[in-house]
């Protein structure tokens, strides 16, 4: 009797192992698929490769959005703001190379202290960088 009880929980729990294992997987999944759709909102390509140029425009757009800077590193290639507004919004803007002739901006955005998934302040901050990065192209002030 005692090892059909045995045997019993054993086969139990392994059924109740491995459905925790697919729940997980599908969990790791849909994380990975919503977080690709992420950084794709948050990432956007320049065609230039001045790194310098294109740090000190970011950190005019985020002060244009009124955001203040907190930190701005050349040799990281960071900028980060915080925008209070009645609210903490805190976004940090990374640029690096992409290839020879390109740069890659990706700006990460905070609401006190929760991740902002919300495509809205992304696309504000890119349309008004992309405004920027081409009137510095064009040298117009």
């Amino acid at each position: 009797m005692k090892k059909i009880l045995l045997v019993g929980l054993l086969v139990t729990s392994s059924f109740t192992v491995s459905s925790c294992q697919t729940t997980s997987m599908n969990q790791v999944m849909e994380t990975s698929q919503s977080q690709v759709a992420l950084r794709s909102i948050q990432t956007r390509v320049f065609d230039t490769k001045n790194k310098t140029k294109t740090l000190r425009t970011v950190i005019a757009t985020l002060q244009d959005l009124g955001f203040v800077i907190d930190k701005a590193d050349n040799e990281l290639g960071t900028v980060s703001g915080t925008k209070l507004d009645g609210y903490q919004l805190r976004m940090t803007v990374m640029v690096r190379p992409r290839g020879e002739k390109q740069l890659l901006a990706r700006a990460n955005a905070t609401y006190n202290i929760t991740a902002v998934e919300d495509p809205e302040p992304y696309n504000q901050f890119f349309a008004a960088l992309e405004k920027a990065m081409f009137l510095t192209a064009h040298q117009v002030d």
